[in-house]
């Protein structure tokens, strides 16, 4: 098998040090902003307090780990003294509205979500999976949809909202929950019914742009690509390798069973995944009820001829046994802030 290309997108919060709370970060981006040194490109998000770091299309996790990391220093090193950089799906604590960044199609955006915009301070972590042909991306986008609440709860990390524990693992995927065409999406017959659905969407008025759906997972508009959207932003570059290798199998291995699993079910799992994190029990694709990590090994016996060809096989096991170890980001988060409180989660954002 060659190696399909893919890409990683992740955004990072600018915080306050002291109280970890959003600043607005249009002085740390405009001398960040546009190609980094060593490969991937940085840019503004929708609000002021976010950057997005992208890499370049690649075929190697180390590549790939490579440019994150160097973006992830470029940024930490441009940031106020006072200041941190974090990779976290959503902040320890907002106290006032966010500043929208200037651009015509965020406009379009708080317009449509009006006051949604005051809580909008999150940040995920997007997995771009290069396929060629239309249909075949509708049908790899069917093999992830499937699996998008194991994916979910292996990168829940954001736990934490108004300054308290939410009770979450992934504050974030609630929030992401209200907005227009989120969570899972339908699992479409074909790529004229992918098409046909988003164009309705936006002829309604449910979308600004084809581009601007939600949903967890979606066929990119400006690329020969499946995107994932589900993960939170995750503390550490390795995390989010994982999220990138294990969406990058599941996306080339066509030889899955087509699963297509009810949309309440699939509804229910992701809420699970997103209340309890690996500690969930999970509706899996195969008709089953079991707990997070079960549906993790299930996933995983169908992708590993995946990648073993691709060369990820060892990385996802190593890395699989230290999440189960330590924890997911969520867990990892909680018990920093209960044994040094802020400062100690300070501590934990610089650890990547």
């Amino acid at each position: 098998m060659d190696a399909a290309r893919f890409g990683v997108e992740e955004e990072f919060l600018l915080l306050d040090e002291s109280a970890l709370v959003p600043l607005s970060g249009s002085g740390v981006f405009e001398r960040a902003k546009g190609r980094a040194p060593g490969g991937g490109t940085i840019t503004s998000e929708y609000l002021t307090c976010q950057f997005e770091c992208a890499t370049d299309p690649v075929r190697a996790l180390s590549t790939a780990g490579s440019q994150l990391s160097g973006m992830r220093g470029l940024l930490a090193e441009l940031a106020p003294d006072d200041a941190l950089v974090a990779a976290t799906g959503a902040p320890f604590a907002q106290w006032s509205a966010p500043l929208i960044s200037v651009s015509t199609h965020y406009d379009d955006v708080s317009t449509l979500i009006g006051q949604l915009t005051r809580q909008h301070a999150v940040n995920g972590l997007h997995v771009h999976v290069e396929v060629v042909g239309d249909e075949e991306r509708v049908r790899a986008l069917r093999r992830v949809r499937a699996r998008l609440p194991v994916l979910l709860a292996l990168s829940a990390n954001s736990p934490f909202t108004y300054g308290v524990a939410s009770g979450l693992a992934s504050w974030r995927s609630v929030l992401i929950r209200r907005l227009p065409v989120s969570w899972a999406p339908p699992a479409f017959h074909d790529a004229d019914d992918y098409h046909r659905t988003v164009e309705r969407m936006v002829t309604v008025g449910l979308l600004p742009s084809r581009g601007s759906t939600s949903w967890a997972v979606r066929l990119s508009e400006r690329f020969a690509t499946v995107e994932t959207r589900v993960a939170d932003a995750q503390l550490r570059v390795d995390d989010a390798l994982l999220q990138a290798s294990l969406t990058r199998a599941i996306a080339v291995a066509d030889d899955l069973p087509d699963a297509a699993p009810p949309a309440a079910e699939l509804d229910a799992a992701l809420w699970l995944a997103a209340r309890h994190g690996m500690e969930a029990r999970l509706f899996t694709p195969e008709g089953e009820i079991e707990d997070a990590w079960a549906a993790t090994e299930r996933m995983l016996d169908g992708i590993r001829p995946a990648l073993a060809a691709l060369g990820d096989e060892a990385f996802v096991d190593e890395h699989l046994a230290r999440l189960r170890s330590e924890g997911t980001g969520s867990h990892r988060q909680l018990r920093a802030y209960r044994s040094g409180g802020v400062q100690a989660l300070a501590a934990l954002y610089r650890e990547w």
